[in-house]
């Protein structure tokens, strides 16, 4: 098997899909934008060849690349990032290179559009927020006006919360307007609750292999506009409603052979049109694992290796590896240089060293969300997640 694996040095724990590939006796072919010498030793060790590139987004050399992988090793079986930002850009190559592992550019559309995603939510039977396509601001005004403030505006096409804004009243409306870039945005009223996370990897049937929950704080938007810090976590278990949501989601998707990311809000107070306060209402699909260490901690929170679930799928089409019987909590909080904390680093190592798996400092282009210095550990409850958050973030 042949898989051509894009971008496999970011983020730097995308090593590990190389190597389970690797084990399972898949030539993998990197291409990317990172010098060889640059890259670790662990992902050098897991690939069969790598294909400098300057500039991932020149289509043309990337054409000139897989053709070369083509010629080199025969048919290639798979091509894929795992990253958001080249979604669009695999399913393209997939297409012209005749790959049929994974979505082809002409369905594209339906997972990276959010107006797009709407239809099949409501053939899913899952509930999602009222929306608007911007286009004048009396549209936008009515919109808002029937829906009532606050309303959040974002690119239609857009990754993670850049470009998202919370509007309260005309006066914010009327600026966004005339200062909003000259691309797609879409407005939807504004939805009071938790992010959930259903993370799984499906196989070709659509059928999930693994599954997972991740707690997210209301809005990564104002985690990133107002600096604050972040704090998540992995969950032991997923209630049966999100896991039903989930599953009903992918299927109307018809996604298939994916590590999937789909974000459900969970209703902090009953709304009209979209349930009770508990119900679980979507907010939008993401065909990519979850971002950060988000996987790492999928394994520390059930004792697993999603690394390997992930290459089974790919190899075999089944999961290889039981389900370890071993649940726990993983969660990382983010602290920012800017700010003055109750608790030194040394105080937190103290009291959480012999539970902490990850300890470091983030990526400056991660920082913006994730802050500078992250502490992962593993632990019991939800008791004693909220409690190590505290520590590690109290001012």
């Amino acid at each position: 098997m042949n898989f051509i694996f894009i971008s496999p040095h970011f983020p730097k724990h995308y090593w590990n899909f190389c190597d389970r590939l690797k084990k399972n006796g898949v030539n993998v072919l990197g291409i990317g934008d990172s010098p060889y010498d640059e890259l670790s030793e662990e992902l050098k060790n897991a690939l069969t060849e790598y294909y400098y590139l300057p500039h991932l987004d020149d289509y043309d050399q990337m054409v000139r690349a897989v053709g070369f992988f083509t010629f080199k090793y025969g048919k290639i079986d798979w091509i894929e990032s795992n990253n958001e930002y080249w979604l669009e850009q695999d399913a393209r190559l997939r297409t012209d290179f005749h790959v049929t592992t994974g979505e082809q550019i002409e369905n594209i559309g339906r997972i990276k559009n959010k107006s797009a995603m709407k239809a099949y939510y409501k053939k899913a039977g899952v509930p999602t927020a009222r929306l608007h396509k911007v286009t004048t601001f009396e549209a936008g005004r009515d919109f808002a006006h029937m829906v009532g403030y606050p309303v959040i505006v974002k690119p239609d096409n857009g990754v993670g919360a850049s470009d998202t804004y919370k509007l309260h009243n005309d006066d914010e409306l009327a600026y966004f307007y005339a200062t909003k870039h000259p691309i797609p945005y879409v407005m939807e009223e504004f939805v009071k609750g938790q992010i959930f996370s259903y993370d799984a990897i499906l196989d070709s049937h659509s059928e999930p292999l693994f599954e997972s929950m991740t707690a997210w704080p209301p809005s990564i938007m104002d985690i990133v506009l107002k600096n604050l810090d972040l704090a998540y976590y992995t969950a032991a278990g997923m209630p049966d409603s999100l896991r039903r949501a989930g599953r009903a989601t992918v299927k109307a998707f018809c996604v298939r052979s994916r590590f999937v990311h789909l974000e459900f809000f969970c209703l902090a107070e009953d709304k009209e049109g979209l349930g009770r306060a508990g119900d679980f209402v979507g907010l939008e699909v993401n065909m990519r694992p979850a971002g950060g260490y988000t996987p790492d901690m999928m394994n520390y929170a059930h004792a697993t290796d999603v690394y390997k679930i992930w290459a089974d799928m790919v190899t075999y089409d089944k999961r290889l590896l039981p389900d370890s019987g071993h649940h726990c909590y993983c969660v990382y909080a983010g602290r920012r240089d800017c700010y003055q904390y109750q608790h030194s680093h040394e105080e937190v190592m103290a009291r959480y060293g012999k539970n902490m798996v990850m300890c470091e400092r983030m990526p400056e282009m991660m920082v913006p969300q994730m802050g500078n210095q992250m502490y992962t550990v593993k632990l019991p409850s939800q008791e004693a997640t909220e409690e190590f958050i505290h520590f590690v973030q109290d001012r």
